[in-house]
């Protein structure tokens, strides 16, 4: 599985962004997606997470209640719809894909391009 994370930009705090990871591969439904960050002089940290089907959703304590996680399996891409932006979330957001119908903390099998994130204050 190939993954490439776009739709990142400059944008005011209090803003909305949407990401996008479009993936390649057949079975692209059967992986759970996680959302990844990266600040500049930080360790990558663990945003937000989706099942299989769509189903269910899973997010980090800091964005919890502004960011929204989401699928298109006959697209093949995840979504990480962002909202209220704050100065701190800028970062390079990245994807993963893990062999499982749901997600499993820390284990994932294929990681894609990261897209930069700049919110200014």
């Amino acid at each position: 599985v190939q993954l490439q994370a776009s739709g990142g930009g400059l944008v005011q705090a209090g803003g909305s962004l949407r990401l996008s990871c479009a993936a390649s591969g057949r079975i692209f439904s059967i992986y759970a997606m996680g959302w990844f960050r990266q600040a500049p002089g930080k360790e990558r940290e663990w945003v937000a997470a989706i099942n299989w089907t769509g189903g269910r959703t899973y997010y980090a304590d800091s964005v919890k209640g502004r960011f929204i996680t989401s699928r298109d399996n006959a697209k093949n891409t995840v979504y990480l719809q962002m909202n209220s932006l704050k100065p701190e979330d800028t970062a390079v957001y990245s994807c993963a894909a893990q062999k499982s119908l749901d997600y499993v903390p820390g284990k994932y099998d294929y990681w894609g391009r990261g897209t930069l994130v700049t919110v200014s204050s």
